[in-house]
């Protein structure tokens, strides 16, 4: 482990094998750091961190900060990086309340400079998150989710797998899984075809998707009037059963299509 001197590392910490610590950086009490680590300069790491293993810290970012909610009464709750994941200079991530009791950051995910991720949100594995991204406190994110700089994510919203948001978005209901969100206010824009095709997606599978989301926001049909035809004209799938499962249970209700 290389250690700089001009750091704070508490002897209740927990910190693997070959990390790399910069000056100036706090680890607090309760706190365990994989293998493999590299922590910035000026990185404070507070009570509750759980991070994982070849995680990059840069300079400035803030781990595991109590909540900022005023019914937060001091509980112990954790804040959860995985594996290979990276976090860029001055992102700020706050452990959970008594609600969730964790806030969690995935394996393989980008989080860039400026963000803040909330308390209790979860945000699961390969998550791109640019700069400036705001999450507010019970947001999901799902795999494989970009959302562009600048995003402003209302609580309680869940976003879908393999989406991608435009930049300066501001998000108040759930975006279902393979779409594309865009335009003021937030909605509907076609199916996410590039990213989808970047990770293997056949071309047949990703005109099976369209074909689901036609009925769900071309068509002229109520959202549940969608959902039954859904369920009986598409063959099912893993892909066709994700966006039924999703969209049914949506606690904020779906983005709207572009009118």
């Amino acid at each position: 482990m290389q250690v700089s001197p001009f750091v704070h590392i508490s002897p209740d910490a927990q910190i693997g094998k070959d990390a790399v610590i910069g000056p100036f950086v706090t680890i607090d009490k309760n706190v365990i750091i994989g293998d493999g680590c590299k922590i910035g300069s000026n990185v404070t790491i507070l009570e509750g961190a759980r991070i994982g293993n070849n995680v990059t810290i840069f300079p400035g970012a803030i781990i595991s900060a109590i909540p900022q909610d005023l019914k937060f009464k001091g509980e112990e709750t954790t804040a959860i990086i995985g594996d290979n994941t990276v976090i860029r200079e001055c992102v700020t991530i706050n452990r959970g309340t008594a609600s969730k009791g964790t806030t969690s950051v995935g394996k393989n995910c980008l989080i860039m400079a400026y963000c803040h991720i909330a308390h209790d949100c979860i945000v699961h594995d390969n998550v791109i998150m640019s700069n400036v991204v705001q999450l507010a406190g019970e947001v999901e994110v799902d795999d494989f989710a970009i959302i562009g700089g600048g995003a402003l994510i209302h609580q309680f919203c869940h976003l879908g797998s393999h989406i991608m948001i435009q930049g300066g978005a501001l998000i108040n209901k759930d975006v279902p899984p393979f779409v594309k969100g865009a335009r003021e206010p937030l909605c509907y824009t076609g199916v996410n075809t590039i990213g989808l095709r970047r990770r293997g997606f056949s071309n047949e599978k990703i005109r099976e998707i369209q074909d689901i989301y036609r009925y769900l926001y071309l068509s002229g049909m109520n959202v549940s009037d969608a959902v039954h035809t859904i369920r009986e004209k598409v063959p099912q799938t893993v892909e066709r059963d994700m966006i039924l499962d999703f969209v049914s249970n949506s606690q904020r209700g779906i983005i709207k299509g572009y009118v």
